[in-house]
Parts: C-alpha cells; structure tokens; sequence
C-alpha cells in the first residue's frame, strides 16, 4: 500500500477577522484527507496583533495567543511552529484569513512593505529549497509575494491587492472560484477561496483543487 503523503497545515489563529479563517481550514483539512494524504497542525507561538468581536467587528480589550487560538480548529492537536522540519512532510499548506496578514505578517498595515513571521519565513524556504509544493489559499498567496523571488499566483481578482503583490515583482493571474494557479518554479499552488464572494461549497471546492494539484506536483 502506497504511503501516505503528509501534509503541514500552517495556522494563524482562529476566526477570519483576527486568525485563521475557519471554514478554509476545516475544509484544507478535509481535503487532504479525502484525497489519501494526512496532516499535522502547526501555529507559532507568538501574541495575535488583537482580537476582533466577530458579530460587531470592534476591537476588543483583550489579548491572545496565535498557537492557542489555533488549537482550537485542530482540537488541541497542534505544534509550535518551532518544531516544524521541512524532511517531515512532503507539502506545506496556508488557508486564508486576516491572521495572515496580522499575526504571521503585518501586510494588512504595511503592504508590500510588510515582514512575515520568520519561523513562517523559513518553513516555506526550506520546503521550496526541498523541491516540496507549497499551496496558500486566499490572501495567503501575499506573504508567498514576499517570502519568495517574484512567483506566479492568484488572489483571485481583486485589483488593488493584485497591483500590490505585482508591486513586489510577483505575477498576478485572475481566478475565479475553484481555479487553481501552478507556479512550476516554486511548486506554489495558489486558488483564491474567500478573496471572492463565495459560500462555504466555493471554499470546499479551492481546497480540493488546490491540495490535488500539489499530489500532482508529488507524483
């Protein structure tokens, strides 16, 4: 029988307006179990730039942790970021959310300016150095633009956050929903999720392309 591949599951906390925007999550990890694979869960354990009252969207006077937050959509099953090594798995993969661009960057303030988490950082150096696919799901794909050297990817078709990424020296290609962008070079695959108006069977559908196009990359 045929070994599983395993998958890294990279989280940025828990919620779309301040972690990890859940339904991208949920529905990253089914897809890499519907298709055969298995996965681990990683966060780093940094503090979440605020917490956002996800009925009214106000902030709220409190402060919480990245890797705690993010225990919760991984049901406590979940590692520090810290321990993550690259010859463990045989892909690495972003769902979307506001935690992407406050927690494990800040390129919700800064743009193309922005710096990422460096233990996000080098994850995805050592897994691209390693020849292994790389998928980001909805605005991951930004910190892709500043991580590595002018790739080819997909926000889907939002025009300003596109013109920001190609800033960079990134390229931009529109995509709707369930479409999938392949940079070969990097074996990035990137799909849109979220960053369009869509519903929750949209989210299941990216995820499932994406996650069968880095098996693709694996064959």
């Amino acid at each position: 029988m045929e070994k599983k591949k395993k998958f890294a599951v990279l989280l940025a906390g828990c919620g779309v307006f301040d972690g990890s925007e859940i339904h991208e999550a949920t529905m990253t990890l089914y897809a890499i179990m519907k298709n055969q694979g298995e996965y681990e869960i990683f966060a780093p354990d940094i503090p979440q730039h605020h917490v956002v009252n996800h009925i009214s969207g106000a902030e709220m006077n409190e402060s919480r942790n990245v890797l705690v937050e993010s225990a919760r959509i991984a049901r406590g099953k979940i590692k520090d970021l810290a321990q993550f090594e690259s010859k463990d798995f045989d892909a690495l993969i972003f769902p979307g959310g506001f935690g992407v661009a406050k927690n494990i960057s800040n390129f919700a303030f800064e743009g193309v300016n922005c710096t990422v988490n460096p233990e996000t950082e080098k994850a995805v150096k050592d897994m691209v150095q390693d020849g292994k696919p790389v998928g980001a799901l909805c605005i991951s794909p930004a910190i892709m633009a500043k991580i590595l050297d002018k790739p080819v990817l997909t926000i889907g078709t939002d025009d300003e956050t596109a013109q920001a990424l190609e800033s960079t020296g990134a390229t931009h290609k529109k995509t709707g929903h369930g479409e999938v962008v392949v940079d070969p070079k990097y074996k990035l695959v990137t799909s849109p999720c979220y960053m369009l108006d869509a519903n929750i069977l949209h989210i299941a559908e990216g995820a499932d392309a994406v996650v069968k196009e880095m098996l693709k990359l694996l064959e």
